[in-house]
């Protein structure tokens, strides 16, 4: 699904990313965690063929970036963040926030949407718990469920990989449970066949997330199965501090020791 293979983007005299290799295969969902600077986003922007590295090779979805048109690739690609959210006109409703992934829009205003995808977007509003507030004016949801409307506006187009870029950020605890639970739902389903989701907190990491990479000053620490990789010495070395980290029934958590 994707392989980063001695990846480094530089900007200026700054690397932001340095000597990154990783390997998503089909099936499987990934975590990266690592503190604020750390290369998060840059990674996935690299993952979403928006940014083209200064060194190293990216495949993504079995094309190699620099010998394939990126432009091919980006409709199997289902990117979310929760800055996306401010770039929606106000007044749209949430039924059609989530139908503009058809066409990669941001507002339906000069395109046409079959029945199908006004069908699917309501299928996937009801699959993450937010179908009742289809009609209702984007404004005029909470940041919680922008989260899930946008996570449906994603999964639309039935992405091959999914890329999500701090979803939970901002969302209050109910929220951030009712998101986390939506996550889990899709990796549960076969599709998409891959998932890669950034955050600062492990406590946003959803159950059925089986592996994880751990970045700090655009270095890779560890990358791997998520129980052999989220442990106190190198959560401890990537925020700088003393860390005792745990694992229960699927969750995770971090506390200073």
């Amino acid at each position: 699904m994707l392989e980063l293979d001695g990846v480094g983007v530089r900007r200026g005299v700054a690397w932001l990313l340095a000597e990154v290799s990783l390997v998503v295969h089909p099936g499987e969902r990934w975590v990266v965690v690592g503190p604020n600077g750390a290369g998060k986003s840059t990674l996935l922007a690299v993952a979403a063929t928006s940014l083209l590295p200064t060194v190293g090779r990216v495949r993504v979805l079995g094309a190699e970036l620099g010998r394939v048109d990126a432009r091919t690739l980006r409709p199997r690609i289902g990117l979310t963040s929760a800055a996306l959210a401010e770039r929606f006109d106000a007044r749209l409703r949430a039924r059609e926030v989530v139908v503009t992934a058809r066409t990669g829009a941001l507002a339906p205003w000069w395109d046409t949407y079959a029945e199908r995808d006004q069908a699917r977007a309501i299928e996937l509003l009801r699959q993450l718990g937010v179908s009742e507030v289809a009609e209702r004016p984007f404004f005029t949801l909470s940041t919680g469920e922008r989260q899930r409307v946008l996570l449906a506006r994603t999964l639309l187009a039935d992405p091959d990989l999914v890329l999500a870029d701090e979803p939970a950020a901002g969302l209050d605890l109910r929220a951030r449970e009712e998101l986390v639970e939506a996550l889990a739902g899709q990796a549960a389903r076969p599709r998409p066949g891959g998932i890669v989701l950034v955050t600062h907190h492990l406590e946003e990491i959803p159950p059925g997330f089986g592996h994880a990479a751990v970045l700090a000053g655009g270095r890779l620490l560890a990358a791997g199965e998520i129980g052999s990789v989220l442990v106190d010495a190198t959560l401890s070395a990537a925020y700088g501090i003393p860390l005792r980290v745990e694992g229960r029934n699927g969750r995770w958590t971090a506390r200073r020791a």
